[in-house]
């Protein structure tokens, strides 16, 4: 997928037309643009009569301000930029949705930058997202933040929230990837299992990271072994190794190293755990019989699957996000707040 900018004026049918003016809802309304234009802009030497009938006009219309207007006029961008590795993960759609809904909502504009590489890209957008003022604010999601621009956001003030990582210096928004791994693992090893695996994205990823040390730690604290060939770490690039796809490969991996299975699989998100378990069935190995199935996001196929898995309420994290950005955006002085979500097991057919 090639580096690219998107204004995300239009997501999931949320459709806003630009062609309606000011002298359509002047000639609709039977009064003088003048007398819209003070309406719009809350001059109160408008009777209310008139007020409400221009207002209603304007709603009947669909009418928006043209932002770049708005922009001339009160020096504000009315935008909020969103540093983000990949756009088509499941996790992230259903972010985004949160983020878009509650800044519609406020009236702002979403610009999306794309990062390809984040071992090389990163600074780069960083810098693109707050050039010259383009917008008031970002989101920045699910990398490390790199040491070297803390001191660019905070010399120039500029508000920022971290959303799926976290630095001490910034606002921050995530789940507990440690907690959700630890009580995925602790359920497994309560109904029984010995033979625990694990397979888990691309450890540079930092969520990725978390759930495998969550494991690890649950493994510790019960008394229990990690088996070495029951673990395999994607080694897919695309999307850090959250793929269908790489669940799948990792699987054949394990399988193929003809040393046994385990009984039972934790895997690091739920697409790739829908991967695990298609190459499970394709070698005559049943879920949740032969082999138990715990996933992480609870995407929406999780459901589909029966998949057993940990819960992240993804649209509340993007909504939550926006909130606290907007709260640094009027409080530029504060302390940093952490906001971090509590994950929930849910329980299907894949581990009953």
């Amino acid at each position: 997928m090639k580096n690219f900018i998107i204004l995300w004026k239009h997501f999931q049918n949320n459709f806003v037309f630009y062609g309606i003016t000011i002298y359509d809802i002047a000639r609709e309304a039977k009064v003088g643009i003048g007398t819209v234009s003070r309406v719009l802009n809350g001059n109160p030497h408008v009777s209310e009569k008139t007020r409400k009938r221009v207002l209603e006009v304007a709603r009947r219309l669909n009418y928006q301000p043209h932002t770049y207007a708005q922009r001339l006029a009160k020096q504000k961008a009315y935008a909020i930029s969103a540093v983000i590795p990949f756009f088509t993960s499941y996790f992230f759609i259903e972010v985004l949705r949160g983020v878009q809904d509650k800044i519609t909502e406020l009236g702002f504009d979403l610009v999306l930058y794309g990062v390809n590489d984040p071992s090389n890209q990163v600074e780069y957008y960083l810098q693109k997202s707050t050039y010259r003022g383009k917008v008031d604010g970002v989101l920045f999601f699910s990398m490390r933040f790199p040491e070297s621009y803390v001191g660019y956001f905070n010399q120039r003030t500029i508000p920022i929230v971290l959303v799926d990582t976290y630095h001490p210096k910034f606002d921050s928004i995530s789940v507990d990837n440690f907690q959700g791994a630890y009580l995925a693992t602790k359920h497994l090893i309560e109904i029984g299992h010995e033979k625990i695996g694990i397979i888990v994205a691309r450890l540079e990823s930092v969520p990725a990271k978390q759930r495998f040390e969550g494991f690890k730690k649950a493994l510790s604290d019960y008394g229990k072994n990690f088996y070495e060939e029951f673990f395999v770490e994607a080694k897919e690039t695309q999307l850090d190794g959250f793929t269908r796809e790489a669940g799948y490969n990792s699987c054949m991996e394990l399988l193929n190293r003809k040393k046994g299975i385990p009984t039972a699989i934790f895997v690091s998100s739920d697409i790739q755990a829908i991967g695990v378990i298609e190459a499970l069935n394709e070698n005559g190995i049943k879920v949740p019989d032969d082999v138990a199935v715990i996933g992480f996001d609870d995407i929406e196929l999780a459901k589909d699957f029966g998949l057993t898995t940990v819960r992240q309420p993804m649209y509340e994290m993007g909504k939550v996000a926006v909130e606290k950005l907007f709260e640094r955006m009027n409080d530029r002085v504060r302390k940093p707040m952490h906001i971090k979500f509590t994950p929930e097991l849910v329980i299907r057919k894949t581990c009953p």
